[in-house]
């Protein structure tokens, strides 16, 4: 009888290679009716635990305290340096129209060439067939103490809400800055977008994750290789192959992560001595239950959950945030 078991490793990722941008594309938008910004982006200054009353009403331990792993996120205000706006086409969504703020922040100069306004907002207006506006923000890291580097990262942020509506609410933004208590609340959804640890060339052992060969003879010999590079037929490797490679720095999006803490006062969350690598928390912060892809101090985008769950929730009830020393000390 022939044996069989499942492939070594997922396939669905494939090809792993490096990510084009450190700053996640974010491909897909909810639908909202509700006019304001979908999406903020912070950057990941470490984790901690805190003890909470669970509020799910299906879980077996409900009503009881709980500990729960979570990711401390820095996001101070985002800059809205731009509006754009798309028309529908059979093609896809193509740009109608863009304007650009005044008086720029001359840090982002170090990103781009700053454009030059050629028209005004209100002309906006007067664009035909609009099926989606955006606006063009930045975040501002030189605020921070934990990521040193002065160069803004730029990105898109849907507006929710009809076009009048949206591209009216893009209009009194422009120029001025985003907070992440106007986009989000304790409590809501959101899905979260990163680029993951990059473990440069890796080989297919703990690429894929494949069978060591330890056998003493014959082809066994080498160490820490795939038995077989495929069949006679067809005359080429295939590229399910697992083979070695570029391991880590790919985008990664994580769905329905729990915010349990929207704050403004780092001191309330920073651990004795700082987050390792980090630093102190010193802007607004968010607090989301689990994991972040990506190491410390990298662009996180956030957006609003494209497929919530269906479970009840009570409200959200902290009954600690642990601030002890993450030094290993």
């Amino acid at each position: 009888m022939k044996e069989h078991r499942p492939r070594r490793g997922s396939l669905a990722f494939s090809p792993r290679k490096r990510a084009s941008s450190i700053v996640p594309r974010m491909r897909a938008w909810p639908e909202s009716k509700e006019t304001k910004v979908l999406g903020f982006a912070g950057y990941k200054a470490g984790m901690t635990h805190v003890v909470m009353v669970d509020d799910r009403k299906n879980s077996p331990t409900y009503g009881e305290e709980i500990v729960v792993p979570v990711t401390v996120i820095e996001t101070p205000p985002m800059k809205v340096m731009g509006i754009r706006v798309y028309r529908k086409t059979q093609y896809g969504l193509q740009i109608a129209g863009e304007v650009w703020a005044e008086n720029l922040d001359e840090h982002l100069s170090r990103r781009l060439n700053l454009p030059k306004n050629g028209r005004s907002a209100e002309e906006l207006k007067d664009v035909e067939g609009i099926h989606e506006v955006r606006i063009i923000t930045y975040t501002q890291p030189y605020k921070m103490t934990g990521v040193p580097k002065k160069v803004p990262d730029v990105m898109e942020q849907k507006i929710g809400g009809d076009g009048d509506r949206a591209l009216d609410f893009a209009i009194s933004k422009l120029g001025g800055e985003i907070m992440i208590d106007e986009v989000f609340e304790e409590g809501e959804f959101i899905d979260v977008l990163s680029i993951t640890k990059g473990k440069g060339f890796q080989g297919p052992v703990k690429r894929w994750g494949v069978i060591t060969l330890d056998a003493k003879h014959a082809r066994s010999s080498k160490h820490r290789r795939v038995g077989t590079l495929g069949p006679w037929n067809p005359h080429r490797v295939r590229w399910t192959v697992p083979q070695a490679g570029q391991m880590g720095f790919h985008q990664r999006t994580e769905y329905n992560k729990r915010i349990l803490k929207i704050g403004e006062d780092g001191n309330e969350i920073t651990p004795e001595g700082g987050f390792p690598h980090y630093g102190i928390v010193r802007n607004q912060y968010m607090m989301v239950s689990g994991s972040v892809p990506g190491s410390v101090k990298r662009l996180v985008r956030m957006r609003h959950a494209i497929r919530p769950p269906f479970e009840k929730y009570e409200g959200i009830n902290l009954v600690y945030v642990s601030r002890s020393s993450k030094q290993g000390r």
